[in-house]
């Protein structure tokens, strides 16, 4: 056996007795609320597919029609030969929803944060970044070379000090609206008027926000109806179509010139090829869908509404998300695999997150709500959920 193999196989050991090791499920057929999980038919509470589009047939027949017309691939990166008319269509449109002057369509949420990231900043200059952003964006502040500075959660008073420590270089501030794994916001407006006043450039990953929050679902910058973030205070906004359009891919919308200039320098946008059109299709009618069907959104709110007024009458501890993000913060990794297992043979399917996903000692259920969720479904796994950790407590006591 090679040194490389023997290392690798000790790790992996290390992983499976620090219950961190981690198993895929194969889903069969669609993507939705009722979902088949190696071969057992289960309700899916952990989809990131917050107003139901992922299995909606319209998006395939979207798709479809222009598989037919345009083929499977694009063929080539958009600067070759890739750049189809769907992609530019899309983006177009979505230039329009967000009040955005340009957007740039990318292959992945990941694609695109390091992609800007890399393009905006080098050693010269400095990013300021919440310490709970996602990985994308700390990844790709480290690999662009700029001073990083980590920021304690949400916190202005210590954005207010990092800021004033970049001054005299050039500084971005990245930051999630809606964090993944606490459905918290950041303080977008306070983080606005700190980069004004300090003349750094606002960046806000709003994969989660985005199609879900604010006026018209056009995402966490318009989440305050007095108050919504126009281009000026966030220059740089990234979103995700994975996510409440059901589909893949993202984009990155701001000014004409920063496009113009993310076309020339982001790395992971120029040498990637374009993603298929019949993508960029499905997204163009998903997009129309979050528009011309704002119950979907109303659904959603109204399913988070009833699955925490439950779980505070069963004594469930949640946080104070207000998002369809709604975790359970467990503790230990053995406790929350237990009670994810539990949940899964009651026919529920809630994914055990783990570190290094979240920090040490904050083992958690990410428990998300959709608006195609009926209100059986949502006071079933309630129920669920309370048998299940009543059950791993008691055995929990029993061994110890």
């Amino acid at each position: 056996m090679s040194s490389l193999e023997q290392r690798l196989r000790a790790e992996l050991a290390r992983l499976r007795a620090a219950d961190l090791y981690r198993v895929r499920r194969v889903v069969g057929g669609r993507h939705a609320v009722e979902i088949d999980v190696d071969g057992r038919r289960c309700l899916n509470f952990c989809s990131n597919d917050y107003l139901g589009l992922a299995a909606d047939p319209r998006l395939a027949q979207a798709a479809s029609c222009a598989l037919g017309e345009c083929g499977t691939g694009s063929g080539a990166a958009a600067l070759i030969s890739g750049y189809n008319r769907e992609h530019r269509a899309l983006e177009e449109e979505l230039a329009v929803f967000t009040r955005r002057p340009r957007a740039l369509l990318f292959s992945t949420g990941w694609a695109a944060n390091l992609g800007v990231l890399r393009a905006l900043l080098d050693k010269s200059g400095t990013l300021i970044a919440d310490e709970l952003n996602h990985a994308s964006l700390i990844d790709g502040g480290r690999l662009s070379g700029a001073r990083y500075r980590r920021v304690a959660h949400r916190s202005l008073r210590g954005f207010d000090q990092a800021l004033q420590a970049a001054a005299g270089g050039p500084a971005v501030l990245a930051t999630d609206s809606v964090f993944s794994m606490d459905g918290d916001l950041a303080p977008l407006a306070e983080l606005a008027v700190l980069c004004r006043r300090h003349d750094a450039a606002l960046m806000v990953d709003d994969a989660h926000g985005f199609g879900v929050l604010g006026e018209g679902g056009r995402g966490a910058l318009f989440a305050d109806a007095s108050r919504p973030l126009g281009a000026d205070e966030v220059p740089v906004y990234m979103a995700t179509l994975g996510k409440a359009l059901g589909v893949s891919g993202a984009f990155v919308a701001g000014s004409e010139v920063l496009i113009e200039y993310l076309i020339q320098r982001a790395r992971t946008w120029v040498f990637s090829t374009a993603p298929p059109p019949a993508l960029a299709a499905a997204g163009r009618e998903a997009l129309r869908i979050v528009q011309a069907e704002p119950q979907r959104r109303a659904q959603l709110s109204a399913a988070v509404q009833r699955f925490r007024a439950g779980a505070a009458q069963l004594g469930i501890p949640l946080g104070e998300s207000t998002t369809p993000i709604q975790p359970l913060v467990l503790g230990e990794e053995r406790r929350v695999l237990a009670v994810s297992a539990a949940l899964f043979q009651r026919g529920y399917w809630v994914a055990a997150i783990r570190p290094p996903t979240v920090p040490k000692g904050t083992a958690r259920l990410r428990i998300t709500l959709c608006a195609t969720h009926s209100a059986g479904q949502v006071d079933g796994l309630l129920e669920a959920l309370a048998v299940a950790l009543r059950e791993t407590a008691a055995l929990e006591t029993a061994a110890a």
